[in-house]
C-alpha cells in the first residue's frame, strides 16, 4: 500500500542512485501538481482531475489517501528544505489557483536562510497553459536552467 513515507523513500533512493551516476552534475527533481513536494512526493494527481466533477470524488480519493497517511503537506515541507527551489505556476490555472502557489512560494522564502533560493515564475493566461502545460512552454529549459 502506498504511504507518504513509502514516497518519501523512493524519492530518497532515486536521489542516491541519480547522484552516484552524476559525478559532478546537479541533480533537478521536477514535481506536478500533488507531486510538487519533491523532496516526499513521486506522482500527481492529474490524471484524476476530470473526475473532480463527480459527487464523491473527495470522499473516494483525497479521503482515501489521507486514510493512507499520504497529506503531502508541500507547505510544511518546504519549510526543511535548504536545496534550490523553483515554484512554477500559470496564471489559468483551475485546478490550483495561482494565489497557492504564491502562498507556497511565501512560505518556503519565509522559511529559507538563503532567500535567493527561492524563485516564483508566473506564466501569463494567455499562453493558455493552464494546470497541465508549462512543461511545453518553450522557454523552460532557460528558466530552470
Amino acid at each position: 500500500h502506498p504511504t507518504e513515507s513509502g514516497f518519501t523513500t523512493d524519492v530518497l533512493a532515486l536521489y542516491d542512485w541519480a547522484k552516484a551516476r552524476s559525478g559532478n552534475s546537479s541533480i533537478l527533481f521536477w514535481g506536478h501538481s500533488l507531486g510538487t513536494g519533491c523532496i516526499n512526493q513521486s506522482h500527481s494527481l492529474s490524471p484524476w482531475q476530470i473526475y473532480r466533477q463527480f459527487p464523491g470524488f473527495g470522499y473516494f480519493i483525497l479521503d482515501s489517501l489521507a486514510l493512507g497517511d499520504m497529506f503531502f503537506a508541500s507547505d510544511e515541507n518546504v519549510k526543511v528544505l535548504a536545496c534550490p527551489l523553483l515554484i512554477l505556476h500559470a496564471e489559468d490555472d483551475t485546478v490550483l489557483p495561482p494565489h497557492l502557489g504564491r502562498k507556497l512560494f511565501e512560505t518556503a522564502r519565509n522559511a529559507y536562510k538563503d532567500k535567493t533560493k527561492v524563485k516564483f515564475i508566473t506564466f501569463p493566461e494567455k499562453l493558455g497553459l493552464g494546470h497541465d502545460y508549462i512543461s511545453f512552454n518553450p522557454e523552460l529549459p532557460v528558466l530552470v536552467k
